[in-house]
This record gives structure tokens, C-alpha cells and sequence, in this order.
């Protein structure tokens, strides 16, 4: 066996029960360089693990929050919009179909809610959400702007685009890096 194959044979447990103790050490989230000792007294505190004070948040982070639940909101007024056109008896070809509709209007506003309150505290899957959500209104405001309301378009294309540009800012990527942390092995 070579250097790097007994490193390994090392490393992974020989015993049956001794891999919970080894799925929980891997599966733990990256904290920094390790500490050979950790200091005397001291705990690690933190949804992720890591030990120190939480960074601060940058003030894109809240603008790209900010972003995304106005998005939510506007989401929720057209669902709301919708909802009272159905209630008054507007012609539609299929009820299911506009109730489905009306399901997915308001499952995306709780979900783009979601995205925005969690890129707010700083977890690390908010940023694709947001990218992916920005990227479906700038779907919907490009054709919205070429097809003559060139007001709303800019209105949805602006601050997508911004918030496109921001989500790959050094400390956007820094601040946003918080797991949910790993649940109790037993």
C-alpha cells in the first residue's frame, strides 16, 4: 500500500458502529483552517458550526432580500388580482387550469418569501434560488419591454439585473455561505 492508501485506511472506520461517528465528522460543514487545539473553555456556537462572531451582513445582501420580496409581493398582488377575476365570473377555457394557475402564483410568492428571508440570515442555497428567480423575471421583462410597455419591462429588468450583478459580489458569496447545519446523529 502506497503513503496516500494508508492515510485513507486510516482515516475510515474498521468497526460497524464507528461510522456514525465518521458520517457526522464528514458530514459536518466547512468552518475555516482547523484548529489543532481547540482553546481551553471555549465552544463552537452557530447554526454552521463555526466558532467566532457571525460576519457582517453586507448591505447587497439586504438589497437582493429586498428585491426578491417585492418580487414576492408583486407575485402576491397578481395572485390576488387573478383570484378576484376568477371569483367575478370571468370566461376562462378550463377552471381547473386557472385554479392551477392561481396554486402556482401563490406557491412561487411563499416561495420567493422564502428565498428572501433566508439570503437575509445568510444561507448558502438562497443565492441559486435568487439567481434562478431573477432570471425567469428577466424571462418575463425583456419580451414585456420589446412588446411596447417599455416602463413596466424596465421596472422588472432593472432590478433583476442588479440583483443578478450583486449576487456574485465577494462578500455576497462570503456572507452567504451558512449551512442548516447538521441534525443530531442519535
Amino acid at each position: 500500500m502506497g503513503v496516500s492508501d494508508m492515510s485513507h485506511c486510516s482515516a475510515v472506520p474498521t468497526r460497524p458502529f464507528d461510522y456514525v461517528g465518521y458520517g457526522a465528522s464528514v458530514s459536518r460543514p466547512h468552518s475555516g483552517p482547523p484548529e489543532p487545539f481547540p482553546p481551553t473553555g471555549s465552544s463552537r456556537t452557530g447554526d454552521s458550526g463555526a466558532a467566532g462572531p457571525a460576519p457582517r451582513r453586507p448591505r447587497a445582501v439586504a438589497l437582493i432580500a429586498a428585491i426578491t420580496a417585492v418580487e414576492a409581493t408583486a407575485l402576491l398582488a397578481a395572485a390576488a388580482w387573478y383570484g378576484i377575476e376568477l371569483l367575478s365570473g370571468a370566461p376562462v377555457t378550463s377552471l381547473g387550469g386557472a385554479v392551477f394557475t392561481l396554486g402556482l402564483l401563490l406557491a412561487f410568492s411563499a416561495w420567493l418569501y422564502a428565498v428572501s428571508l433566508y439570503l437575509f440570515r445568510g444561507y448558502r442555497w438562497t443565492r441559486a434560488a435568487a439567481l434562478v428567480a431573477q432570471i425567469l423575471v428577466l424571462t418575463i421583462g425583456f419580451p414585456t419591454m420589446t412588446g411596447g410597455y417599455v416602463a413596466l419591462g424596465l421596472v422588472m429588468v432593472i432590478p433583476a439585473a442588479a440583483a443578478i450583478v450583486l449576487l456574485f459580489d465577494k462578500r455576497v458569496i462570503a456572507f452567504a455561505s451558512k449551512t442548516g447545519g447538521a441534525p443530531p446523529v442519535l
